[in-house]
C-alpha cells in the first residue's frame, strides 16, 4: 500500500503564500501522473494542477500564474507553491499519484484557508 502524506497547509492572509509538499512511500519516478485537487465546503473536488508523465503540466485556470506544481524525483516528492492566495482557494488540498489503473493513490488531505 503507497502512502501519500501532505503537509504545509495552514492559515493565511489574503495576497499570502504557502507550499504544499506531498511525501511519497514509493518512487515516483515511473508515476504516469501527480496531482493535486482540492475540495471546499459544499463543493465537488476538483483539479488544481497535475503532472502526466514527466513533463506535461497542466492547471485549472482559476490557479494558472499563481500555482506552481513540481516534483523531486531524489525525495519522492511533489510539490505545490501558492501564491497570491484568494479566500477562494481555501480548501483542503489533496494529493495524488498513478502509476497504472490499479494503482491509484490519494493523501489524506491538508487544510488551507485563507483569511484575513
Amino acid at each position: 500500500q503507497v502512502q501519500l502524506v501532505e503537509s504545509g497547509g495552514g492559515l493565511v492572509q489574503p495576497g499570502g503564500s504557502l507550499r504544499l509538499s506531498c511525501a511519497s512511500s514509493r518512487s515516483i519516478l515511473n508515476s504516469v501522473i501527480m496531482a493535486w485537487y482540492r475540495q471546499a465546503p459544499g463543493k465537488q473536488r476538483e483539479l488544481v494542477a497535475n503532472i502526466i508523465n514527466i513533463g506535461n503540466i497542466n492547471y485549472a485556470d482559476s490557479v494558472k500564474g499563481r500555482f506552481t506544481i513540481s516534483r523531486d524525483n531524489a525525495r519522492n516528492t511533489i510539490y505545490l507553491q501558492m501564491n497570491s492566495l484568494k479566500p477562494d482557494d481555501t480548501a483542503v488540498y489533496y494529493c495524488r499519484a498513478r502509476w497504472a489503473p490499479a494503482y491509484d493513490y490519494w493523501g489524506q488531505g491538508t487544510q488551507v484557508t485563507v483569511s484575513s
